[in-house]
């Protein structure tokens, strides 16, 4: 399969989310079930912004809907990497890497490995600040605010999911 290619054809989250599953699956030998995706807008803090989470207690990625429309008016060829890149780090937390210095390098290895050191994934992956300079990574006592409105993506997990009509 050719993930540059599939990529760049994803319409949907839930397309982005199938790359970022069969890679690590291929990459590791690892699958996380019954995951849902959501998105939200987590707003910004005083040093920047929070891509995505994954919460352990929901088995949950929340991607922030405010870098999203950024990249949207700024760099809309960056928006399917960015989604992928931010889906492939906490995909790769859900599987069981909690450590985010050791996310961040798998995600790097794992980009570089299908996508090639010069590809805009591997990029975002060596060094993402240069691209979003006020991106901020999520403490282990990030608690993200209480009153927000999740719209969940549709078509996450389809292989496991035929069973619902």
């Amino acid at each position: 399969m050719n993930f540059e290619k599939e990529l760049e054809k994803a319409k949907t989250f839930a397309d982005i989310f199938e790359i970022a599953k069969e890679i690590t699956r291929q990459y590791l030998g690892m699958e996380q079930y019954g995951l849902m995706v959501g998105v939200t807008d987590l707003g910004a803090f005083d040093k920047g912004f929070i891509g995505a989470f994954y919460s352990l207690n929901s088995n949950m990625i929340i991607i922030n809907k405010r870098p999203l429309a950024r990249i949207l008016q700024t760099n809309p060829s960056l928006y399917n990497y960015y989604i992928f890149h931010v889906m492939l780090h906490e995909y790769i937390h859900s599987i069981g890497s909690y450590d985010e210095m050791q996310t961040r390098q798998l995600v790097y290895e794992i980009s570089g490995h299908y996508f090639g050191a010069n590809q805009m994934v591997t990029q975002l992956a060596s060094n993402i600040e240069k691209f979003m300079p006020n991106l901020t990574y999520p403490t282990h006592d990030f608690q993200p605010p209480q009153d927000i409105n999740i719209e969940f993506v549709k078509g996450i997990d389809r292989k496991n999911t035929n069973y619902i009509n």
